[in-house]
């Protein structure tokens, strides 16, 4: 089981920030391709889990460890392991969106498809 020491975010905030815009965060859905295909929000880099093994090593060429990275997955569950992992590989300001696109469609914009 994972540590609750994983900062979190609500999908408001989440909105909100994305409407700020600006390029001081970076945003990153851990889902796989084909849940893109039913739902997504803007802005996001897919990282699919699924995938760790092509990406992982040159993670810190595709995002800035220092920059604050906010996770996004479905529910919550695989973007919560995420935050962990870049955590321990030194990232420093992650957070992982509470409730994930679910959460986001049903708060913050029905127009998001639930699956």
């Amino acid at each position: 089981m994972y540590s609750s020491s994983i900062p979190e975010i609500s999908v408001e905030e989440l909105a909100q920030q994305l409407a700020e815009g600006g390029s001081d965060r970076q945003f990153v859905d851990v889902r796989e391709p084909q849940e893109l295909e039913l739902a997504q929000v803007e802005g996001f880099q897919n990282l699919p889990l699924s995938q760790f093994a092509e990406w992982s090593g040159i993670i810190t060429q595709q995002l800035d460890p220092h920059k604050e990275t906010l996770v996004l997955c479905h529910h919550g569950m695989r973007s919560a392991q995420m935050c962990q992992w870049l955590m321990s590989q030194g990232f420093t300001n992650v957070k992982n969106v509470i409730g994930g696109i679910d959460a986001y469609s049903i708060k913050v914009d029905p127009s998001v498809p639930r699956y």
